[in-house]
This record gives C-alpha cells, structure tokens and sequence, in this order.
C-alpha cells in the first residue's frame, strides 16, 4: 500500500477556512444579524454537499448503464450506490427537524432580504431529478413554464444540455427491455400468468357483487374500478392497449420493460433475478425518500409561511403540495403489486428453467 509523502493537516484536507467562513448574513446588510439566519444557510449548505455526494453516486451508476452491453458483475456496485444515496436521502430528510425548531417569527427576521433567492435555484437539485428521470414534459404546468426563468444563462444551458441526455430512468427501461427473461425453452411463463390473472380478477369481481354490506351504488363505483383494473391487466398482452395508456400517462415503462420487471418480482428469491430484484426495489425507495422529502418541506414551508408566496414566486405551500404526487418518476415500480399474483397461483418453474435461474452444483 502507498504512502504520503508529505504530512497531511486535518483543517487543511477539508478546507475547513473556506467551509466555516461561508456563512454570510444577508440581515447583517440592513442592521441586527437575525440568529437563525446561520441555522437556515448551515442546513442548506449541508443539502447541497449531500446532493453533490448523490451526484456522484448517481453520475457512477450512469456510466455503468451507459454502456453499450453492461457486464453482469457491474450490477452490484450499482446496487450498492444506490443503497448508499437511499441513506443519504434519509439524513436529509432528517435535516428538516432541525430546520422545523426555528419559528416562523424566528423565519420572518430576515426572509425578505433573501427575495428572489429560492430552491428553484439549486442548479445541484434540479441536476439531480433530471439525471433520474424526471425531464420537462413530466413536470406540472408551472415547472414547464418556469423551470428555466429564474437561472442565470449559464445554468440554463447547463441543464438543457443534461435534458438531451438519457436519464437513468431510459437507462433501466432499455436494460429491463433487453432482459431475455420471458420464454424459456418450452415455459412460456406468459400463457400461465395470464389464466391466473384472469381467475384473481373473476375472484375479485364475483366478491364485489356478492358483497352484502355495499349499496348499489358503492357496487357500480367499485365494478367500475374493477373495470379500469382489468382493462390494466388485458394491456399487459396487448402492445396496442398498453401503448395507448401508456401515451395517457398510465404507464411510463416501455411494454418490454414492463413485463420484464414483473417477471422479475414475481420470482425474486431465483438467484438470476435477485440483483435485479434489489435494484429495481432501491429505485422504488429513492424515490419514495424523494417524495417523503418534497412532503416533508412541503409541511415545513407551511408551518414557516401559511399560504404566503414562495420567496421565488411560487405559491409556497401550495406548489410544494402539488409537486410532492405529481414529480415522481419510477411510479410504475410501485404500481407493479396491481399485477402480482400469490405464490401458490404461479405457474411452478421446470426443472430446465430452475436450472437455468439459478445456482450450478455438481
């Protein structure tokens, strides 16, 4: 192992003088410091070192998919990546306890001085939800209108070139699509499946008509959603079906994508699918940390303003709200218990493709 030539001090390596001496008052400029101002620029500061970490694991796990045929022992690094940034996203949704012991009187002593700055600004945090997968024509009305408008030119430019550029999102779609997973020899797994599918959904229909504590009209609403389940599921073996809801926004998966990662939940205790299987559940969890996270601020920004405006311009609370549902990106993860069935309706695996999944022994 190599050693250093020449000491290294503590303070020096971590450039701690730039670091502690980055805190500048903006009350200072108009009288008094207000005290909390150094709480709420140290917590944003840290989430900005924490997002430049996320970054670098993220931009890694890019690259590994970026390439044109990933070999299979790369996969656990990536898991193990993005099990880290899971962590990270769960201090920084920590953080905001810290930020919710100012009071919003505490708050109010220097928030005006601090117009038009705003987390719009973070050119860090909108890198990171583009780098995922969350791009301009998924975002609301009004991140599409104004998602650019408060940046200096050189951000804007810095985040249209990242638009241009494949998310992880489209990374994970292609390689789930590629995944050679579906037929194997003469197990067509999909021909099983989808008599199970439709046994389940009778199962499930035959309940809410035999149901004796609905009213007529609580059974027309709740057929009507079984009616919207089943015409989900039929899209599953029709290209043509799941590629009209997919354009309405029921899905974003790519069809191939799609069965491949259901395949994948539906047998992950197979050695074969268990990576896949911890990655596919890691993307779940970051984003359901992002969204806890957008909530989180959400309520934060409430307690700290009521329904005043955004120093940005935005609604605050309001905005904050609406984007905590609508600004998610691997949804279809999540929606992917719709379409599994119980392990004693699965169709058994041959002896052939057991072997083929799983481990070799002599």
């Amino acid at each position: 192992m190599k050693r250093n030539k020449t000491p290294v001090y503590y303070g020096d390596y971590l450039q701690l003088d730039k670091i502690l001496g980055a805190q500048a008052f903006e009350s200072e400029k108009y009288g008094e410091p207000a005290h909390d101002e150094m709480l709420f620029i140290i917590v944003h500061q840290v989430y900005e070192l924490w997002f430049k970490q996320v970054l670098h694991e993220l931009n890694a796990v890019i690259d590994t998919f970026s390439q044109p045929k990933m070999p299979d022992d790369q996969l656990i690094g990536v898991v193990h990546r993005l099990h880290r940034i899971i962590q990270i996203q769960q201090l920084m949704n920590d953080q905001i306890s810290v930020m919710e012991t100012m009071t919003p009187q505490q708050f109010l002593a220097f928030r005006d001085y601090l117009v038009p700055a705003s987390g719009f600004q973070s050119i860090q945090f909108k890198t990171l939800e583009i780098s995922l997968g969350l791009k301009r024509e998924y975002r609301i009305d009004f991140d599409q209108q104004s998602f650019f408008n408060r940046l200096s030119e050189k951000d804007r430019a810095l985040l249209e070139e990242l638009e241009k550029k494949s998310s992880l999102f489209e990374l994970v779609d292609a390689w789930l699509a590629r995944l050679p997973l579906l037929e194997k020899d003469e197990f067509a797994f999909w021909q099983h499946y989808k008599t199970a599918a439709d046994d389940l959904l009778i199962n499930d229909k035959q309940t809410i008509e035999q149901n004796p504590t609905l009213t007529e009209k609580e059974k027309r609403q709740e057929l009507k959603d079984w009616q919207g389940t089943r015409e989900t599921f039929d899209a599953l073996f029709d290209k043509d079906s799941y590629a009209k809801l997919r354009e309405e926004g029921a899905f974003r998966l790519s069809h191939e994508a799609m069965l491949a990662t259901l395949f994948i939940k539906q047998y992950p205790e197979e050695p074969i699918f268990n990576v896949p299987f911890q990655l596919i559940t890691a993307l779940t969890e970051i984003d359901e940390k992002l969204t806890i996270w957008r909530y989180r601020h959400a309520m934060m920004v409430q307690r700290m303003l009521g329904t005043k405006i955004g120093t940005g311009g935005s609604s605050g609370h309001h905005y904050l709200k609406k984007t905590t549902e609508s600004n998610r990106i691997f949804v279809d993860f999540f929606n992917m218990a719709t379409f599994l069935l119980p392990k004693d309706m699965l169709p058994p695996l041959p002896d052939q493709v057991k072997h083929y999944f799983g481990f070799h022994y002599a």
